[in-house]
């Protein structure tokens, strides 16, 4: 372990966060209402600004909005020339297809969870041009920017950088790293253009998806090649997204056959700190890939699919040093590059379904003064479905995973040993069983893993799907689930902060090196106990209906207790002598002393208004009564109580106008987050687009439209500068050949 190898730069001064914008001090939607009759937003109009372009643009987008809302009801009947949101019926809507709950493809209206869906035509009418940034339509999922390029974003809790307890997927490839157990969001991306949809769960699903599928599941799913056979080319500028551009093409070999490749760039610029002051944070990637289908006679099909990618980023380092002033603050750069490819076999018949799935995935991160990381993982999986009798459907399962992981470390960060290999290996088994002519299902399974660290883990589960009527349902189930522990909580070395000598809190004549170690076999701290898994019980509870032909309701409540979260235990004080400079270590270990309860509920409805004119709006609650046990002596505060929003609401307006015009419009609350002092806001987010023949499409959006900034997020972990979310603009032009 290289102790002393420290980072240097220069102190970069005028980032405070004590200011948080200027934020309406909104409290509900009567008093928002109130201040647009009274003509309180007028500083949306006001003309003397520095970013005048911009606020123009956000004053022509807002008039345009709220001119729309106003027209919505008398919105002529124009003929479109594609399918979209407010072309589907409610009944099309509920009737949606889904595989994430089950393994198996099913209707939403028939699933026993909190589950969503994202269509393309959602993403395309939002404006919104990455996963994270789409994923702000899902009821209750906690999506909140750290930089131009973090966010965290986590499902029923416990919301952070690296959120442990949600599991992410692209197209069935896991993308949760085992580094920090959590995901790396300015990595993910694809052909936004080719997501098919995206399907969220709220709540575990650990049964089916393994271990980390703890409070929600993830999973991007694009078209198959054969809904891909064009030509696309897409390009873009904006305010913060300086440059974006896509091409995508596909076409068909033989007759069974069809593929297509892409390739991407996107370029943000930097945004800036609550000072004013331009922040350090830049991000820019550039991606391609590939998917081919082949479809031979018979009941299989294969697929082949891949990416490559490159991508660069800037952050502002607040690190740890053993001489004075004990503290450096810097610009720091750094690269993510990899790529995977995904081998996918099914073969299906009347009464069974089989598949085969292998892919190889490879990571390498390079951020220059704080760390290194080197990772291949390679996963298979093998799944059969069968029917037994007309009223019951059985599936399982096996999974295997080799991880191989090669640390870089600084003095901030080492890992102990800096090179690993690790094997998992997973069966699972689900049975759906039908009664009272098919109104009642019953679903049992349990998944069976075992892992390096904590060696054998169950993670059962029941639900129960009750159909009162053909419109409505309600359903129940209860869920256990684990969160394995992190390659960093078994064997890492966090230097986080040093008192320098002679301070009250340090009265000797060395540093004091403040270190945070994980708890494992390869530990460089010596512990007396294993770092453990981390447990849930949970509670659902759901209802469905279509109340009308036009409205739709759907309820999710959960209450779900804790066990084994992770904590910092402080350990023993030693003397570092070798190498020199000689300093104190001040330790805290890894335990699983925290526990506790969380309970909430989560309303989406849906209401088309008429035929051109669709409203969905949004609410969820959440309360967070996490505490340390007796036994702890963790002195850091029971910060997860209030690192997610209690309450978050959104209404969503989504209009078909003449002339091949759409428009959406988008109000988000988010309540403050006490444990990290980052108020509550409000933003209107707004999209325009215009399609004047079918193969063109041009587009305007803007987001923040009622702030000229604000807050979102603090970092966990790693200590870098968080900056505001700013007012943007984005235009783009699509087109097919």
């Amino acid at each position: 372990m290289n102790r002393r190898k420290e980072p240097h730069g220069r102190q970069q001064e005028g980032d405070g966060f004590s200011a948080y914008g200027n934020v309406p001090n909104w409290r509900s939607l009567a008093s928002l209402a109130d201040q647009l009759l009274e003509g309180k937003l007028n500083m949306l109009f006001h003309r003397n600004n520095k970013s005048g372009p911009v606020r123009s643009a956000g004053r022509i987008l807002l008039a345009g909005f709220l001119a729309g809302v106003l027209a919505g009801s008398t919105v002529a009947q124009t003929s479109r020339s594609v399918h979209d949101v407010t072309a589907m019926s409610l009944e099309d809507l509920m009737n949606t297809q889904v595989f994430s709950v089950s393994k198996r493809t099913q209707k939403v209206a028939d699933a026993a969870a909190a589950i969503f869906v994202i269509t393309q035509d959602d993403i395309r009418r939002s404006g919104a041009t990455s996963i994270p940034e789409a994923l702000r339509l899902v009821p209750g999922l906690e999506v909140a920017r750290i930089d131009q390029n973090k966010w965290a974003i986590g499902s029923r809790g416990f919301n952070g950088r690296f959120d442990n307890k949600l599991l992410v997927l692209i197209d069935g490839r896991s993308v949760y790293t085992p580094l920090f157990s959590g995901v790396y969001w300015n990595v993910q991306d694809v052909m936004l253009e080719d997501v098919d949809r995206i399907e969220v769960i709220r709540g575990p699903g650990a049964t089916l998806w393994g271990a980390n599928a703890v409070d929600g599941v993830i999973n991007v799913i694009t078209k198959k090649a054969k809904a891909t056979q064009s030509a696309v080319v897409t390009a873009g500028a904006g305010t913060e997204e300086r440059a974006a551009g896509g091409v995508r093409y596909g076409g068909k070999l033989g007759d069974n056959t069809y593929y297509r490749a892409y390739t991407k760039y996107f370029d943000w610029g930097p945004s800036a700190y609550p000072s004013g002051m331009t922040a350090h944070d830049g991000w820019d990637a550039l991606r391609g890939g590939f998917r081919a289908d082949w479809t031979p006679a018979g009941a299989n099909s294969l697929t082949l699919q891949g990416d490559i990618y490159r991508s660069r980023f800037d952050e502002t380092l607040t690190v740890a040093s053993l001489s004075a002033p004990y503290s450096n603050t810097f610009p720091n750069d750094g690269k993510y590059s990899g790529g995977n490819i995904l081998g996918r076999w099914n073969h299906t018949s009347e009464r069974s379904s089989m598949s085969l799935q292998m892919y190889y995935d490879n990571t390498t991160i390079s951020d220059h003064s704080l760390f290194g990381d080197h990772q291949n993982i390679l996963d298979l999986d093998f799944q059969h479905g069968f029917h037994v009798g007309d009223s019951q459907q059985f599936v399982w399962g096996l999974g295997y995973r080799s991880i191989r992981d090669k640390n870089d470390s600084s003095f901030t960060v080492s890992l102990q040993p800096n090179q690993v290999t690790l094997n998992q290996f997973s069966t699972f088994l689900q049975d759906e069983i039908s009664l009272v002519d098919n109104r009642l299902q019953i679903t049992l399974g349990s998944k069976f893993e075992r892992n390096e660290f904590t060696g054998f883990e169950i993670e059962p589960n029941a639900r129960l799907l009750w159909n009162l009527t053909p419109n409505q349902s309600i359903w129940t189930a209860v869920s256990r689930a684990v969160r394995t522990p992190a390659l960093t909580e078994e064997g890492l070395r966090l230097n986080s902060a040093v008192i320098p000598p002679g301070a009250p809190s340090n009265p000797t004549p060395f540093p004091a090196v403040i270190a945070v170690f994980g708890c494992g076999p390869g530990s460089a701290l010596p512990c007396t106990h294993q770092f453990n898994s981390e447990d849930l019980l949970a509670y659902e509870l759901g209802y469905r209906v279509q109340a009308t032909s036009n409205l739709s309701l759907d309820i999710a409540t959960f209450y779900n207790n804790y066990s084994n979260l992770r904590t910092a235990e402080p350990g023993a004080p030693f003397v570092e002598g070798s190498p020199a400079p000689t300093d104190v270590v001040i330790p805290f270990v890894a335990g699983n002393k925290m526990s506790g309860g969380t309970y909430g509920v989560e309303l989406f409805a849906d209401w088309k208004v008429v035929p051109k004119w669709r409203l969905a709006g949004s609410y969820s609650y959440l309360q967070m009564n996490i505490h340390k046990n007796a036994n702890s002596l963790d002195p850091t505060p029971d910060n997860p109580n209030g690192s997610s929003p209690r309450h978050q609401w959104y209404l969503r307006s989504s209009i078909d106008l003449p002339k091949h015009f759409d428009q959406d419009t988008t109000l988000r609350f988010v309540d403050h987050l006490p444990g990290l002092n980052v108020p509550s806001y409000y933003s209107l987010d707004g999209h325009l687009g215009w399609r004047p023949v079918t193969r063109l499409e041009l587009s305007i959006g803007g987001q923040n439209l009622l702030n000229n900034w604000h807050f979102e997020f603090m970092p966990d972990f790693v200590n870098t500068s968080p900056t505001v979310v700013k007012r943007s603009v984005f235009g783009s032009i699509t087109v097919k050949f």
